[in-house]
């Protein structure tokens, strides 16, 4: 193997046909088959599904092959699905849980591997520590000396799987649609009259909007709406730099709103109506302001270190608590199950909603966003106007540096050195080291930096009053690193 198999923040990835490979992608499969042996002997079965990236049907047939092998049913999707699709069927069908052939958001020559447990949600520590401990055992094993049978990867294949039904074929996109009509306002949304403009990104995504609100007013225009694996001219994630291409067209076409999800549909990003990118903290904030005000629910609100302290503001304003975890959402869920939250979400854009699979999922954060429009009759301009006429103005960025391994080392150096008395002219006033190097400051802004748990990169990020103060924030960041 190039580099070790390991689990980020949210599963496992790597550059296609250098470290993701069928062979990799077996060993993850059998350590996937090994730990439901041991958690769940009464093999409930497992759904197996993948989105639109270079053979990504091919990596999950595999996996299907070596989960069959070990006499375990898989559900195996017939098409390119969201992953919140495929984690609701996880749920939907009881099963003990579920494999995604996905990058997510980065770039083409990635695909990846994330395990969902039985509630669909991202798996947390303690089950990816037994799957990585698996293998482990079976990377150790596979010395000529003396593998232990049951380390070995088992197949069987896919025609005789199908034959012996050990493998079936489904479609988890009913199901889950009908879902969604008990959780929005569907028939309102096919009702109003919407131009919206949907960027699918070449991802899963392709052609769900159009899908739930078609045989209405809603007029929708998608872009991007075509399966590339390449992903020509843009990387699959929902942020401004990714997306000019949908401002613009938002902009010529004089459409109400722009929708974007990434390559498996578990983030969203939004347009206002003056082609204007609304970042992914001013979008968790207008969420939450929805379900508090709107739709007058209440509960807990579940937020990863780098998001906004809006919604800590939020909480204040309508007396709900707020819990802060580390960043991925294998740690957002299990405080939303536990908390029974109305929300939970990340600073990438990713929000899971209470009543739902305990995941993030981008097809339905933007349905509620058009009820939310729908709801008050404002544009996207408006609500965020809103927004900050009860949390006072906030602006956000991230930026980020690709580094090496020995590079990382000298950062974790001189951040461990000791925190400055300030940064930026302000007094800092705090610091957290829960993931990476938080430092709060006097005047009610903070800095970040932290590295990724997916991709070999640090991370700067920052939260202020301002645009420019955020921008100067980000550079005394950088030159805090040493980058």
């Amino acid at each position: 193997m190039a580099s070790p198999i390991k689990f980020g923040t949210d599963g496992w990835r790597g550059i296609i046909a250098e470290d993701f490979t069928f062979d990799n992608v077996r060993i993850c499969a059998q350590a996937v088959a090994e730990y439901l042996k041991r958690s769940a002997p009464d093999r409930r079965g497992i759904v197996i599904g993948y989105d639109t990236r270079f053979a990504s049907e091919d990596f999950a047939a595999a996996a299907a092959e070596v989960l069959a092998g070990n006499e375990i049913p898989v559900r195996l999707c017939t098409e390119p699905a969201p992953t919140p699709v495929i984690s609701f069927a996880v749920r939907d069908t009881d099963s003990a849980g579920g494999i995604v052939i996905t990058a997510s958001h980065n770039p083409g020559s990635w695909n990846g591997f994330k395990y969902k447990s039985s509630d669909g949600a991202s798996a947390p520590g303690e089950i990816i520590s037994q799957i990585e401990a698996n293998i482990a055992t079976l990377t150790t094993a596979s010395a000529p000396e003396g593998t232990a049978p049951e380390a070995a990867v088992r197949r069987l294949d896919l025609g005789a799987a199908l034959r012996q039904e050990l493998i079936e074929y489904v479609d988890p996109a009913p199901a889950y649609l009908s879902h969604l009509g008990r959780l929005v306002d569907v028939e309102g949304l096919r009702g109003q009259k919407l131009h919206i403009i949907v960027d699918s990104m070449y991802g899963a995504g392709i052609g769900y909007f159009s899908s739930i609100l078609a045989e209405g007013s809603v007029d929708i225009t998608e872009i991007n709406g075509e399966r590339n694996p390449s992903f020509p001219g843009i990387q699959p994630e929902p942020i401004a730099r990714n997306l000019s291409g949908l401002c613009r067209m938002v902009t010529e076409c004089r459409a109400d709103v722009g929708l974007a999800t990434d390559g498996d549909a578990d983030r969203i990003g939004i347009v206002d109506e003056n082609g204007q990118f609304l970042n992914q903290h001013q979008v968790f904030a207008l969420l939450c302001l929805y379900f508090l005000e709107v739709r007058g629910e209440r509960g807990a609100i579940v937020k990863t270190l780098t998001s906004t302290t809006m919604l800590s503001r939020l909480g204040k304003i309508y007396d709900v608590p707020v819990y802060e975890t580390a960043v991925g959402f294998k740690y957002v869920a299990p405080v939303m199950i536990e908390k029974n939250a109305i929300i939970g979400g990340e600073e990438s854009g990713g929000y899971g909603f209470r009543g739902h699979v305990p995941e993030r999922d981008g097809i339905l954060a933007g349905l509620y966003f058009l009820d939310f429009m729908g709801k008050t009759g404002k544009t996207p301009s408006e609500l965020l106007s809103y927004l900050y006429s009860k949390v006072g103005p906030h602006y956000y960025d991230r930026v980020d540096f690709h580094i090496s391994a020995a590079a990382r080392e000298k950062v974790l150096e001189r951040l461990n050195s000791g925190a400055p008395d300030t940064i930026g002219g302000s007094a800092v006033t705090d610091v957290d080291t829960t993931d990476g190097f938080r430092f709060f400051l006097g005047d009610e802004s903070w800095v970040l930096i932290r590295f990724s748990g997916t991709e070999p990169l640090v991370r700067v990020y920052s939260e202020a009053e301002s645009p420019e103060r955020v921008s100067e924030l980000l550079e005394h960041g950088k030159k805090l690193a040493g980058l």
